[in-house]
């Protein structure tokens, strides 16, 4: 048996998220697929993240065993050849030791999550970012995030239906920089809540437009409660960047 480390791309649009489900194709059954029509075998893809429908990922990463070793090569070609026409694509192939986990090893994931702030809607990247007309204040944003990073009880961000056996969590950083109309928030952690992201996000944008305060986030993240916070922003702005081990 060997074990390989897989570094992913995908536009999350069309899949109901990385987690195979009964509902609707996911990106996990699109990568067990064309390992199965590649060399025969049923195998279950193990991933860092289980992104939600609608979130991207520029660099996913997951670990597959397969019965017999193979070239890198040949299964990047092989794997990328069977993904289509799925906006699913490996980037890299790389063997690892058996005791290499995609999910348990990572030592930290990064999202990145892209606002467009304009007045006109975005054309080119439609489904790949949020659209927020509304003017937004990228340095009270930046100012307000700084409230959350470390060590807390994130229960205000955390999904109602969130797995996850405690709710505190270590945000290591939170970062937010306007690049002309795009709004960029970066969050860096060993892991997060189910939906942590983005319901900071949503957040953040109402300090944005004026409506809360960095004083009002503060109260928010201690009030522990989901209610107290602001709206998830949509999925689509959303991109697992990268994992690192």
């Amino acid at each position: 048996m060997a074990r390989y480390k897989l570094t992913l791309e995908y536009d999350g649009a069309g899949f109901v998220g990385w987690q195979r489900q009964d509902n609707g194709p996911s990106i996990q059954q699109a990568l067990e697929q064309a390992v199965e029509r590649f060399c025969g075998e049923r195998v279950t893809v193990a991933a860092a993240g289980r992104t939600d429908a609608g979130v991207h990922a520029l660099g996913q990463v997951a670990h597959v065993d397969l019965a017999r070793p193979r070239p890198p090569d040949e299964i990047l070609g092989a794997l990328n050849h069977h993904l289509r026409p799925a906006a699913v694509a490996v980037l890299a192939v790389e063997p690892v030791d058996d005791d290499f986990h995609a999910r348990f090893s990572a030592l930290e994931r990064v999202y990145r999550y892209r606002i467009v702030n304009r007045r006109g809607p975005p054309a080119l990247d439609r489904g790949r970012a949020w659209w927020v007309p509304a003017p937004l204040d990228h340095e009270a944003m930046a100012t307000a995030a700084r409230v959350l990073v470390g060590d807390h009880d994130f229960s205000t961000f955390r999904a109602s239906d969130c797995q996850a056996a405690s709710p505190v969590k270590t945000l290591d950083a939170l970062e937010v920089e306007r690049h002309g109309d795009e709004i960029a928030i970066t969050a860096r952690a060993r892991s997060f809540l189910q939906h942590q992201v983005r319901n900071m996000v949503g957040s953040l944008a109402l300090v944005g437009e004026g409506k809360w305060t960095a004083a009002d986030l503060a109260a928010a993240l201690a009030a522990r409660d989901r209610r107290s916070g602001g709206p998830a922003a949509p999925p689509e702005g959303l991109y697992l960047v990268a994992v690192r081990y």
